[in-house]
């Protein structure tokens, strides 16, 4: 079984930081792309930033010069470190990873359950 777990959620206030942590554990041969995703009620999920399994990445808008992703290939761990927080940063933050399993042909979707950030103004 292969799982991603998040840690580092919670309440902080306008223009403080948080460090959410993702780890991903189990039968694990590769991990190919990992990510943050993010998302309020009645919205959709979207997309926070990405990081390749070479070290390349992306970022939506709204996070860039605020937010940076990063990944230890050695642990299976992606990370994304949020400075200078916005109260509109305020969502439920989920890690997505691309994995292919020991004993599977090719790689498939992971999520974690999701950590709560809270921003205040």
């Amino acid at each position: 079984q292969v799982q991603l777990v998040e840690s580092g959620g919670g309440l902080v206030q306008a223009g403080g930081s948080l460090r959410l942590s993702c780890a991903a554990s189990g039968r694990i041969f590769s991990i190919d792309g990992m990510g943050w995703y993010r998302q309020v009620p009645g919205k959709q999920r979207e997309l926070v930033a990405g990081i390749t399994s070479r070290g390349r990445t992306q970022y939506t808008d709204s996070v860039k010069g605020r937010f940076t992703i990063s990944r230890d290939n050695a642990k299976n761990m992606v990370y994304l470190q949020m400075n200078s927080l916005k109260p509109e940063d305020t969502a439920v933050y989920y890690c997505n990873a691309q994995i292919l399993g020991n004993y599977d042909s090719e790689y498939a979707v992971y999520w974690g359950q999701g950590t709560q950030v809270t921003v205040s103004s």
